[in-house]
């Protein structure tokens, strides 16, 4: 992460000076250090889910607070918050209750085990991660909070920009749970939501698509 150099207000606006990092893609090398690096900070826990107050995933809000099971927070604190803006934005009648219906059953897809609280980057795609010239990997703009760690690794995998290398790497430092495949269409749903509410109906279609896949999952 970058060192704060300062921060303050100024005429009503608050501003923050970060240390300037020359920044470069990921190569191989650098991805695998990641991977182990980021399993490493998954491993740091708290006694409940959240955060100690609401920040943001993007230029959207994203609610926090703590509370004890994992399948709630994230029915609670994650789906429903999008999907009432999404009413907001103009989403579908049909798109909103389908939404709807899954997050009431988010719990269905934890029948095999909770996850414990991992302390999670939150908003891990690769447009925030890179590495220095020396191949140290480093991330930045965080939406941190504890929560599944499965749901870092299933952002990294919905825009792409990671090495294959940071993937195995993770694996093998910490295997992901039976399941995971279907969960992270569960989580990367959240990040679509936000897209749609912050960018427009482009991004409606996917949404669709995610949501018709769990409840077809569900129904087995």
């Amino acid at each position: 992460m970058p060192k704060v150099g300062a921060s303050g207000t100024a005429r009503g606006q608050a501003f923050l000076e970060l240390e300037y990092l020359e920044l470069r893609p990921l190569d191989r090398a650098a991805g695998a250090v990641l991977g182990r690096q980021l399993a490493a900070l998954h491993r740091s826990t708290a006694a409940q889910f959240g955060w100690p107050t609401d920040n943001f995933i993007g230029l959207g809000p994203q609610a926090n607070g703590w509370m004890d099971g994992w399948p709630r927070f994230f029915a609670e604190r994650r789906l429903r918050p999008q999907l009432m803006l999404a009413r907001g934005k103009g989403m579908d009648r049909l798109t909103l209750q389908d939404g709807e219906e899954l997050t009431e059953k988010v719990a269905a897809f934890f029948v095999a085990g909770h996850p414990a609280p991992s302390l999670l980057h939150g908003d891990l795609w690769g447009g925030n991660a890179g590495m220095l010239p020396d191949s140290t990997p480093v991330v930045f703009d965080p939406a941190c909070h504890y929560g599944d760690r499965e749901a870092d690794i299933a952002m990294s995998e919905l825009f792409g920009g990671f090495p294959d290398s940071f993937q195995a790497a993770y694996r093998e430092a910490w295997p992901l749970s039976e399941g995971y495949e279907t969960r992270k269409t569960l989580y990367n749903l959240y990040h679509v939501l936000n897209h749609y509410n912050l960018f427009g109906a482009g991004y409606l279609g996917q949404a669709k698509r995610m949501i018709a896949k769990l409840l077809a999952e569900l129904k087995g």
